[in-house]
This record gives C-alpha cells, structure tokens and sequence, in this order.
C-alpha cells in the first residue's frame, strides 16, 4: 500500500516536514522510492514565481540534450540550482549522475502572449524533452511549469532525504504546498516517472490504492489530450481526469467526485441536478473509477482536496492547527508534523465527500 501525504500552510515549509510526514508510515515500506512535488516555492526560488522551472534528473548526456532543444526553441536561463549531494556508499538510492533545476524565461515571441499560450508551450516543450531524453534513459524531465519544483528518486526514503541533504531544514529550499509518496505501485514496473504525485498544467494528484478501472480509463484518456502520456502507474488516471474536467471542461471541483464514483441511479433521479448528473454519467462513463484508493490533489491556484473510492477502502485522515493543515494516508504521519494540535478536530472524510482546503487554509466538506 502506498503511502501518502500532503502538507499546506500559510508559511514557507521545508521538504524535511514531509520526509517526516511519511517516515513513521513506513512498515513494510519496500524501498521504491519517495517522491514530492513542490508548489507556491520559497527562498531560492521566491523570485522567480512567474517563470517555469524545469525538474530535471540525466545522465551528462541529458543534460547537454536538454539545453541544446530549450536553446533552440528560444528559452533563455535565468537560474539555476544544483543540490548539494551526499553519495557517501551505503546509501540506497538509484541516483542519476545529475539532478538539476534550471528556471527560464520565454522565447522572446511569447513574453507577451496569453497565458493559455504560454502554457501550451511548456507542455509541448517538456514532452519534446521527455522524448528526446527517453532513448537510453538519458534523462527525466519531470515538471516544466512556473513555481513547481518536482523530485522523484528510487530507493529508501530516508536515504534518499540523506542524499539530497534534506534532513535539515533551512530557509533556501522551501514551498506552501508539498505534497510527497513513499512506495510505488508495485503492480507495474518500479520507474522514476512512475512514482506518485503525477504533476500536468498545474495540477497535482496522487493517490492509495489501486484503480482497476485503469484500461478503460487509458484507452478513453490518450484520445483527449497530447498531455496524457505514459500511463505508468494507474493512479496517473486520477490526474488526467482532474486536468480534463477541471482544465479542458471548466467544471467546477466538486464534480470531479460525481465523473470517478457516480452516484446510484437511485440517488441521483432524487436530485434537482439529475440531469447533468445523469447526462455527464453517460458520456463521461469510461472517467469512473473503482477499487480502493484515497486521492489527495491540488489545483493551479494551490487549492489542496482529497477524497475516497466509494466504499471507503482506503484511509485518510486531515489534521490542522493555526497555521498548517495536513493530509495523509495515516494519522501517525500527522502526528510527526502536528503534535500539539487538537487530535478531536481530525477529519476522516467519508466515501462521498471532498475535503477542500482553500488558501485562507479554511476546512469545507462538500458532501456529494
């Protein structure tokens, strides 16, 4: 079972909270891997807000075939951060030779262009690169979007932390939104894209369980958008449903739980909404999901949710205090992040609802 976990504050938080977050979750923990991505970025990066920062981990290769296609395409540096790495022996970490974040500004015909246009171009461009460094696994490029940082790496968590000098928390390295995973899902190939959270255009989802309704969901998925890709895990579904229906519909969040668990028949001809509710059932009818899963998410303006399959099958739990609110598979992690918080205002949200936190850290349950 994977673990996961995702933290929102109103100050800037280091990735050491998140190493905690799932280090007591770790019992049977198989050394796949962890994994975070960063969003609404601090310190070294506070600067740079407005322009896209490229996640990238390569061989010497990568790196070169990387900067020559940004180069060509007309992207111009403006930062660049390598981390400091700890390759003592004895750590287990699958480490690729070079882990760099690189931040750009925009080929010169596109500074002016609309958002939308410019967020076409950084989805286009990172699926070149992808591309480009798939061929001997020269590369991964895991995010190219502006105030994202993503990292992903095989082996122990705790190794990994030690690797990347992440242990000690400092004011360079930090975000409001962090959301983190340890364990892969080991129904497939244990890959560094395949490793949760998933990250496209903004949006950020990863998930408990397993979704076997997952080829059904591909097959109707690789049709809608070029974005939809890789399909390496089959919680990346939860993500590419979110981006269409949030992104590419314009609906509003509280119907992403009515396409993945619809309601009974019964229920829904009950309703005032019945037919949209019904009307998006039947064409959205290959989006459903089932099996047991727990998704946490986040939204392009750092809204942070999570909810359940319909049946419950998998735990979460949401704890805050004043200042932080916290979401993960078990209450143990939370505990490690809040533990003078008030333990009776934990939420376990129900298999219909979607806890939402906004950016006034408010706690809404939308009951489905």
């Amino acid at each position: 079972m994977c673990r996961i976990g995702a933290i929102k504050s109103r100050h800037y938080v280091h990735p050491s909270q998140a190493l905690l977050l799932m280090q007591s979750q770790q019992e049977g923990h198989d050394n796949s891997g962890f994994a975070m991505v960063m969003q609404d970025l601090g310190g070294i990066f506070e600067a740079y807000k407005h322009l896209p920062t490229l996640s990238l981990a390569c061989t010497d290769t990568g790196l070169k075939i990387a900067e020559d296609l940004l180069h060509a395409k007309g992207f111009r540096r403006v930062y660049q951060w390598v981390p400091d790495t700890n390759r003592k022996p004895g750590l287990d970490i699958m480490a690729m030779p070079n882990y760099v974040f690189q931040t750009f500004d925009y080929p010169e015909p596109y500074r002016t262009a609309e958002p939308k246009v410019k967020e076409e171009l950084l989805v286009g461009t990172r699926l070149q690169l992808r591309a480009a460094l798939e061929e001997n696994e020269t590369g991964f490029a895991y995010s190219f979007w502006p105030d994202v940082i993503t990292l992903k790496e095989i082996g122990d968590p705790r190794d990994i932390g030690t690797f990347f000098n992440l242990w000690k928390a400092d004011d360079n390295f930090t975000a409001k939104v962090i959301t983190a995973q340890c364990r892969q899902n080991t129904n497939y190939a244990i890959v560094r894209y395949a490793a949760h959270p998933f990250f496209l255009q903004g949006y950020t989802a990863l998930a408990n369980g397993e979704n076997t309704f997952y080829q059904k969901n591909k097959e109707f998925q690789q049709s809608l958008n070029r974005g939809y890709i890789g399909f390496e895990s089959d919680s990346q579904c939860f993500l590419y449903t979110l981006h269409y229906l949030h992104r590419e519909l314009g609906w509003p969040l509280s119907y992403y739980k009515h396409v993945i668990t619809p309601l009974p028949f019964e229920d829904v001809v009950k309703r005032e909404d019945q037919q949209q509710l019904l009307a998006m059932r039947q064409s959205l009818a290959h989006l459903e999901i089932n099996g047991p899963n727990t998704i946490i998410g986040v939204l392009p303006d750092n809204t942070l949710f999570t909810c359940c399959d319909a049946k419950k099958l998998r735990p979460v739990v949401v704890g805050r205090d004043a200042d932080t609110v916290v979401i993960s598979s078990e209450a143990c992690g939370i505990n490690e992040v809040l533990p003078d918080r008030n333990w009776e205002t934990d939420i376990y949200p129900n298999e219909r609802e979607i806890v939402v936190i906004d950016d006034t850290l408010e706690v809404q349950r939308w009951k489905q």
